[in-house]
């Protein structure tokens, strides 16, 4: 693929996983290529190839009658996804506790220090969302594990769906996250990594069992 076109792959990508995590695309919505080459002004292929990269991260799927769709949120799903993220999250925190620096905990307050502005601000989920992913991902660059990372990462776009459903319909959601995080940062301060590794395993749990629990109240 040319760099024009791998630019063009990128801003389709971008602007469809913008509009289905906003939800202005719903669980289902058609996603008709051509039209959406002529609504963003590029040819088919780069929207091919971003619809491809977005079935990846399990947003998007291809069915044999209706072409690609907007996936729907599935109990099942989330079941497998925050499952992973327990497991690699988990262990990836154990192995980072004993090498944090006190780099890695200033990082982590300051991250902290903007989830507090942007929720006084009221600012919108994705903010929130995107904070929570740079925090988590701040303790554990410390474990020195480039592919847990790397794993971490590609299960976090596919969880990035439920975590903005969760932060955005969960009663008490985005001060419970709050809260939580900074628990979890004391206790890797004060190398605690054991306890540490339950708080993040149940934090991880509890967002999975609140989704599902929205999911079923037809939110």
């Amino acid at each position: 693929m040319t760099a024009t076109y791998q630019t063009r792959t990128r801003m389709v990508m971008e602007n469809l996983r913008a509009r289905i995590l906003s939800g202005e695309l719903p669980a289902g919505a058609p996603l008709r290529q051509d039209a959406l080459a002529r609504e963003l002004r590029v040819s088919r292929i780069p929207v091919r190839e971003a619809l491809m990269q977005l079935e990846a991260q399990g947003l998007v799927k291809f069915t044999a009658h209706r072409g690609a769709v907007v996936t729907e949120l599935e109990s099942s799903t989330i079941d497998e996804l925050f499952y992973l993220r327990g497991l690699l999250e988990a262990d990836t925190l154990f192995h980072a506790v004993d090498l944090m620096t006190e780099a890695t905990f200033a990082e982590a307050e300051a991250i902290l220090a903007e989830f507090d502005q942007a929720l006084e601000s009221g600012t919108q989920v994705e903010r929130w969302a995107e904070l929570n992913h740079r925090f988590h991902a701040t303790l554990y660059r410390a474990a020195g594990r480039p592919q847990a990372l790397e794993l971490i990462a590609q299960i976090n776009l596919s969880c990035d769906r439920y975590v903005r459903f969760e932060l955005l319909f969960a009663h008490d959601g985005v001060e419970k996250a709050e809260r939580e995080h900074a628990h979890l940062l004391a206790l890797c301060r004060q190398r605690r990594k054991h306890e540490a590794v339950v708080l993040l395993q149940r934090h991880i749990a509890d967002a999975a069992h609140s989704v599902k629990q929205i999911l079923q109240s037809g939110k």
